[in-house]
């Protein structure tokens, strides 16, 4: 289950959604997500998923890796689905048994929070899978280099919120292995009784806690034993730049969000 996340993975493919500007695909990623919560009609998430979807096809990237991921938060969604349900009322009553009510408002405003969840979670994940961490960590500096004014260290910023996503697999992976060492000496994570199963998660999280320390560690020696200090006065091998299919990539963007904006206002779908 751990290895089915897929947000902070790379999935490498020679295609146009991977070699857009970084600063083009921060920028979907964004605005699609403003979207997200435009649009408000079941018909008009038709239109975002078709959005979302050819961005997938474009990218390359296998829908069954996409569906993996969505495998590992199948809990998630389905634990807001049924909080939305029991705690919406409004409309005609399909089921009531004591404090227990299904309504129709309730299952509208659960399937429509499952759908807005599910499109969010693909879509956020689809910004690590078509650009790599040095790509997107020069993407978010220059986007937040006219805040360094302020006294803003958007080097910094953007170094840490790189690794904080690289190390999401690493972390995973790590867990991965103290799980099944522990398993293998007896430990039970799948112990229906929630006592046992909280017990059984301490010999998880102390060696994963001492491994993330170490590995904080020997990133910080090797960074110091490289001369970093910061970017002040860094240079990059590669700049980036935009070029045309980044314009048409923001313009196709530019005109996604006024028709989301449109269907809301003027109720088109």
């Amino acid at each position: 289950m751990l290895k089915d996340i897929t947000i902070g993975q790379y999935y490498p493919t020679n295609s146009i959604i991977h070699k857009l500007d970084p600063r083009v695909k921060i920028i979907f990623t964004f605005v699609f997500m403003v979207s997200l919560f435009i649009v408000n009609t079941f018909s008009a998430y038709i239109f975002v998923f078709g959005m979302l979807a050819a961005v997938i096809i474009l990218s390359k990237v296998p829908f069954s890796y996409i569906l993996r991921g969505v495998k590992a938060i199948i809990y998630l969604l389905l634990f807001t689905f049924v909080l939305n349900v029991l705690f919406t009322n409004g409309g005609k009553i399909y089921f009531e048994y004591g404090i227990i009510k299904i309504t129709q408002d309730g299952l509208n405003l659960g399937f429509f929070m499952l759908i807005r969840l599910l499109l969010l979670i693909v879509g956020a994940s689809m910004l690590t899978l078509v650009t790599t961490p040095i790509q997107l960590t020069d993407a978010l500096e220059n986007m937040l280099s006219p805040f360094k004014k302020m006294g803003l260290p958007s080097h910094e910023l953007a170094m840490m919120m790189t690794i904080a996503l690289r190390f999401i697999p690493t972390l995973l992976d790590e867990t991965d292995k103290i799980m099944k060492a522990q398993m293998a000496r007896g430990a039970d994570f799948e112990s229906k009784n929630v006592i046992n199963r909280a017990k059984s998660m301490i010999p998880l999280l102390v060696p994963l806690f001492i491994s993330a320390f170490r590995r904080a560690d020997e990133l910080a020696m090797a960074m110091e034993s490289r001369c970093y200090h910061g970017g002040e006065g860094r240079t990059r091998l590669k700049q980036i730049k935009y070029v045309q299919r980044d314009y048409i990539a923001l313009a196709i963007l530019f005109f996604y969000l006024i028709i989301s904006i449109l269907i809301r206002n003027y109720k088109i779908l």
